[in-house]
């Protein structure tokens, strides 16, 4: 059905005015343009810059009671307060598993999400402080280098290193890590020769 719409306006003749009823075409609207949440694809990933996450992770007590207990870890230094007052650290600490998973978990918005294939693997893990409850998990990642895979056309090796800091700006995790990355679409693999490497550590 062609819907119209009718006015009523004013039409000179003669030098007199009389009133006309004109119809007017709806205006064709164009659909709006899509922008869909997503990581970054391969030719994204910049040497030399710092990602920075955000927000951070505040840790409760009973986010570490049931991430250690979900993972069958009966580390007492994660569940018993009144042991872990008696240790060298003198509170109970934030499961180090939990700390690496949600130093990746952070990242995952503004890097990865729906643009990774696969994670391939971790290297250089470290924790070089402890986390507390109340303590609150802040995250940024750097590419250390990338390269376009030889058996996977449009998809690429990204090797990310990931820092974990705390609201007092002491760094509390490290990780490297490699993952699978699409290129953006459209342009697969064709923009540099296969297998050759960019970025380096800096």
């Amino acid at each position: 059905m062609n819907q119209t719409s009718l006015f009523k306006g004013k039409l000179a003749a003669n030098g007199k005015e009389r009133d006309v009823e004109m119809s007017a075409e709806p205006e064709h609207e164009q659909p709006p343009r899509v922008i869909e949440q997503r990581g970054l694809w391969f030719e994204d990933f910049e040497p030399n810059v710092v990602y920075r996450h955000a927000p951070g992770r505040t840790f409760g007590e009973a986010d570490n009671t049931l991430f250690s207990t979900l993972t069958m870890n009966p580390q007492a230094l994660h569940l018993d307060a009144d042991w872990s007052s008696r240790q060298p650290f003198g509170a109970r600490l934030i499961n180090s598993m939990m700390t690496l998973a949600t130093l990746v978990g952070l990242s995952v918005e503004q890097l990865t999400q729906g643009t990774i294939v696969a994670n391939l693997g971790f290297s250089d893990v470290r924790f070089p402080a402890p986390m507390y409850a109340g303590d609150t998990l802040r995250a940024e990642t750097r590419m250390l280098s990338k390269r376009l895979s030889n058996s996977r056309p449009g998809e690429g090796v990204v090797t990310l290193e990931h820092t974990g800091r705390n609201q007092n700006n002491v760094v509390t995790a490290v990780a490297v890590r490699a993952v699978m990355i699409r290129c953006r679409p459209n342009l697969g693999s064709g923009e540099l020769p296969s297998g050759e490497e960019l970025g380096g550590h800096s």
